[in-house]
């Protein structure tokens, strides 16, 4: 287990403000005291940590601060994942994951950007940060090892299930310029009984080629398959009053939806309050007013889209097995007249419901006339 480290950082403390610009060859180490205090900027090989340590050192003589100085540091959420930032509590450094989305950048047509640039520019907001200044930038909440892990099955189902209607999208393109439709029932060799515009089999290589892309389907729909099974193992050996049983056992929510919002941080990101789950999810109302000027710019695209996704879906799915729900009624009482209603009201529903779900899982705190699946 990695042991937490502190970051706050008192005003009469020497500390040592590192920000990490991260490359897949070299990082670049913009280093400073606090404020007032003109960066130095070290250039390591990627991953080579003696080379950090030896960079800190030079940094301490640089500023004059004692040995046994402590340091916090920071770097931009991105390819490398978290590993960096474990490493770094392993070494006694306090670090933050910055949501790079988060920082401002100037408005000109033209801007000047380099690493360089990006790591002193980034150690100046570290140092603000530590003294406590607000709104500096958005921090990435961290998960532990085995949540991340966990988070690999049901990212890796969404993956595969996009590529299967990549696939059978490309048949029926394929088919399409032949003047022929795509068989519901599609056995082994169906490529071979489709007929074209003029009643003729279809030519020999496009035959070919779509027995390839069905071959590429089997085997997407059987490892499909084997992760549902999984996840549906998981699911029953889960304890009785643990989130993810909760979830499965409202009345439709199914397992892969569960899983979903578990591995996405419905509950390990432990949020506090009902505005974090919203800015988790997004889909809130953007408004632009300048002096007399005022109008709608619709709603915030910025969320997790995987969440984003499977909430629109739960919400259509809460509408259809939940009738009687206090979420449901308010849904069909406002948005119930018009087909373009109820699809704008569906996105305001599937933030009010990941709400009510976040509750239940954390809180069991059952959704108002929601119905629970019979044991």
């Amino acid at each position: 287990m990695i042991a937490a480290v502190r970051s706050e950082v008192s005003v009469n403390e020497p500390v040592l403000h590192v920000a990490f610009e991260l490359g897949k060859k070299s990082w670049k180490l913009g280093m400073t005291s606090g404020f007032g205090v003109a960066p130095i900027v070290r250039t390591v090989v990627s991953s080579d940590w003696r080379a950090v340590e030896q960079a800190l050192g030079i940094a301490r003589r640089r500023f004059g601060l004692p040995a046994e100085t402590r340091i916090v540091s920071c770097y931009e959420a991105g390819r490398d994942g978290f590993w960096i930032h474990r490493a770094l509590l392993t070494r006694g450094i306090a670090n933050r994951v910055v949501d790079s989305s988060s920082i401002d950048v100037k408005r000109r047509h033209r801007r000047m950007k380099t690493d360089r640039i990006d790591a002193v520019k980034l150690v100046h907001m570290l140092v603000r940060a530590c003294a406590g200044e607000a709104a500096v930038w958005s921090e990435v909440h961290v998960p532990t090892l085995a949540v991340e892990a966990a988070r690999h099955g049901s990212r890796e189902r969404s993956a595969l299930t996009q590529e299967q209607t990549r696939l059978v999208n490309q048949l029926r393109s394929w088919l399409a310029t032949m003047g022929a439709t795509l068989p519901k029932q599609r056995a082994a060799g169906w490529w071979q009984t489709v007929r074209d515009w003029a009643g003729a089999p279809l030519p020999v290589a496009l035959q070919q080629r779509l027995a390839r892309v069905h071959a590429r389907l089997r085997l997407v729909a059987d490892q499909i398959a084997t992760l549902e099974t999984e996840q549906a193992q998981r699911v029953a050996r889960a304890p009785a009053d643990s989130a993810v049983r909760r979830l499965v056992s409202l009345k439709g929510v199914a397992t892969t939806s569960a899983a979903i919002l578990i591995d996405e941080g419905l509950v390990w990101r432990a949020f506090t309050n009902r505005r974090q789950i919203g800015g988790l999810l997004g889909f809130a109302p953007l408004k632009y007013e300048s002096g007399e000027t005022s109008r709608d710019q619709g709603i915030s695209r910025s969320g997790n889209d995987r969440l984003q996704a499977t909430m629109v879906q739960l919400a259509w799915s809460w509408v259809h097995w939940q009738p009687h729900s206090v979420l449901t009624r308010w849904y069909l009482a406002r948005f119930g007249t018009g087909k373009r209603a109820r699809k704008i009201g569906i996105v305001a529903l599937a933030r009010k419901l990941l709400i009510a779900l976040w509750r239940w899982a954390t809180a069991a705190v059952l959704p108002t006339g929601a119905v629970l699946t019979p044991a």
